[in-house]
């Protein structure tokens, strides 16, 4: 099987099990090896419709066949999908599903609902969610590892808006900065 970037795989795999004819193939394919005339008569279906379905299974690299006589008999390549099922469905692998995703986009969009064109913001989003992509913008604009006094703080959050210790203290109640001994500092 030629190699496809992870969503590709998770697709042509999950492709090739999306019909119940190709379930039952292989679930009869699990049991034993069987001739296309065999499956045919034991799903009633048409030669040719088995046919199809196992090209479909085989270009997945889940079936393949073996010459017998005259027959090709096509078998299960059980070891081949117990290794596509354990590598599409580990944890390891689903974060790549991600690969071509823009995870920024949503907090890009709810900054932009609340902001107004100087980059104040119009009001507060009350969903904490919202809120908290507000707080993830606003915390960008300190540096990490320098400690900034209180008032420096309010002088930065007051070009965001004028309500300055509601957003200091949600960013520290949010994670995105410290506080000790009046000193505040981003959390990278």
């Amino acid at each position: 099987m030629e190699e496809l970037a992870p969503v590709d795989e998770y697709v042509a795999f999950f492709k090739a099990l999306s019909d119940a004819s190709r379930l039952r193939m292989v679930g009869l394919l699990a049991q034993q090896p069987y001739t296309v005339e065999q499956l045919a008569a034991l799903l009633d279906l048409g030669p040719s419709t088995v046919s199809h379905h196992l090209s479909r299974l085989s270009r997945a690299g889940l079936v393949a066949a073996r010459a017998e006589g005259y027959y090709s008999v096509y078998y299960l390549k059980i070891g081949a999908l117990e290794d596509m099922a354990r590598r599409l469905l580990s944890r390891e692998a689903l974060p790549d599903l991600t690969a071509q995703v823009d995870l920024d986009s949503y907090d890009r969009k709810v900054v932009r609902d609340y902001s107004l064109p100087g980059g104040a913001l119009k009001t507060i989003p009350a969903q904490r969610k919202k809120l908290r992509a507000v707080l993830r913008h606003i915390a960008a604009s300190f540096e990490p590892g320098r400690r900034y006094s209180e008032k420096q703080v309010n002088e930065i959050l007051s070009h965001f808006h004028e309500d300055t210790a509601f957003l200091r203290r949600e960013l520290v109640g949010y994670g995105f900065m410290k506080r000790e001994a009046g000193e505040y500092w981003r959390v990278s």
